[in-house]
Parts: structure tokens; C-alpha cells; sequence
């Protein structure tokens, strides 16, 4: 089995103190997802959570400015937690096509817990990722928080399975527009099949979504790669 040594790649810019390193910091991390996912990140507040850790509400903010910046430091975790799995999924291969087909069932494949990370619940922390997560970047401050590297671990991802595109087709013209795009398609579809299925042709029982985007990858990379050979 592969091994390999890898840090969860969170900005500091994101919290007031890492929650990573206290007993405390880490049961805000738990139990906030658990809140956020059940609530919705409207209606959870860190009064909320305070009394579901059994700890004051003021010492939460000693850990995030506010609940905006816990979805962000989530948000965060998480691209860089999948990161981190399409790496070790890639380990020692050489096929270009093979490290893609990899990356992809990474990215395609619901969330299952990992056991070596006790304090997070992953598939938890994924179906927050499905429903939430456009409320990180569709704010009015998404430049400025650009700017202060608050979405890097998700570029980051990105960027990294782009690069294997390119090395099935280095003539691809698009490969970060098509991993974003298979990416963000993926959650709603699964957001649409949860909660408005019939905005989707998804189904239960078959990953129908993974299957329909592993077609589009392919047709994508095949249909550029004819036209560079014409």
C-alpha cells in the first residue's frame, strides 16, 4: 500500500488560531459541520454551536472572526484533503490516461470516511461541501479574498488535475475550464437529485452523475485531440 506524508493545506489567513492544535479547536471543527450541515448555513450561528460544545460563545471567535470564514477554513480542508487523495491515488503511475482515470474517480466518487482523521467526518463534511459551498465564492468580497489566497486549495486541485489533462493532450485549450466545470457540475447534480430531482436525469441506485461526466471528460479530451489531428 502507498504511503505518503501530506499536510491539510490551510491558509492561516483563515482563522484568528488553528483549530487543528486544541482539543477545543478541533471539537469546533466537528461539531460545526454537523450544525452547519443540519441547520444550513443561514441559520447556524456560533450562539448555536457555543451551546452544542458546551463552551462560551466567545471562545469560538477566538478561533474564527466569523461563521463566514469557518465555511471558508471547510471549504479549504476539504480541496485540500482531495487533493491530497488524488495524489496518493497516482502514486507510481506512468500512463497519463491511467493517473486521469484516477484523478477523476477521486472527484466523481461520493465521500467515504477516513478513518485517520478522527475528529472530522468527511462525508458529512462533503454533503456540506454539495449544499454550501457556493456561498464561499458568490460573496461581494470574493476578490478581495482572492487576493488573500483564501481559495487556493481549491485552485490548487484544479490546477494539479488540469496538468494530468495536459498530459493526455497537451493541446487541450481548456483543461482547467473542463476539471472546474466536471467539478461543480458533479455537486449540483448531486445537490439537484437530494433535493430537485426533477432537474436531473440522477439516479439513487446508479451513479448516473459520475458516469455522465466520465463521458464528458472523455469526449472532451477525444474531441481535441481529433481536431489536432485533422
Amino acid at each position: 500500500m502507498n504511503t505518503l506524508k501530506y499536510d491539510i493545506r490551510v491558509s492561516d489567513e483563515l482563522y484568528v488560531r488553528n483549530p487543528d492544535r486544541s482539543k477545543l479547536g478541533q471539537n469546533i471543527i466537528s461539531n460545526g459541520i454537523e450544525l452547519m450541515h443540519e441547520l444550513g448555513f443561514e441559520s447556524f450561528t456560533f450562539k448555536k454551536l457555543s451551546v452544542k460544545i458546551g463552551s462560551p460563545e466567545s471562545s469560538i471567535y477566538r478561533y474564527f472572526e466569523n461563521k463566514h470564514m469557518l465555511l471558508l477554513y471547510l471549504n479549504n480542508w476539504y480541496w485540500s484533503w482531495m487533493e491530497y487523495r488524488i495524489i496518493l491515488s497516482i502514486l507510481n503511475i506512468g500512463s497519463p490516461v491511467e493517473k486521469l482515470n484516477k484523478a477523476i474517480e477521486v472527484l466523481l466518487t461520493p465521500v467515504v470516511k477516513d478513518s485517520s482523521i478522527s475528529y472530522i467526518d468527511e462525508v458529512l463534511l462533503y454533503k456540506l461541501i454539495v449544499a454550501e459551498s457556493g456561498k464561499v465564492m458568490h460573496t461581494k468580497d470574493v476578490d478581495k479574498e482572492n487576493k488573500k489566497g483564501f481559495f487556493e486549495a481549491y485552485k490548487y486541485m484544479v490546477n494539479r488535475v488540469a496538468s494530468i489533462v495536459l498530459e493526455v493532450n497537451p493541446d487541450c485549450i481548456y483543461p482547467r475550464m473542463l476539471i472546474s466545470t466536471i467539478i461543480e457540475g458533479v455537486h449540483q447534480q448531486r445537490y439537484f437529485l437530494e433535493h430537485l430531482p426533477e432537474l436531473t436525469d440522477g439516479d439513487q441506485n446508479e451513479d448516473s452523475i459520475s458516469i455522465f461526466y466520465k463521458e464528458f471528460l472523455n469526449k472532451m479530451i477525444n474531441s481535441n485531440m481529433n481536431k489536432n489531428n485533422n
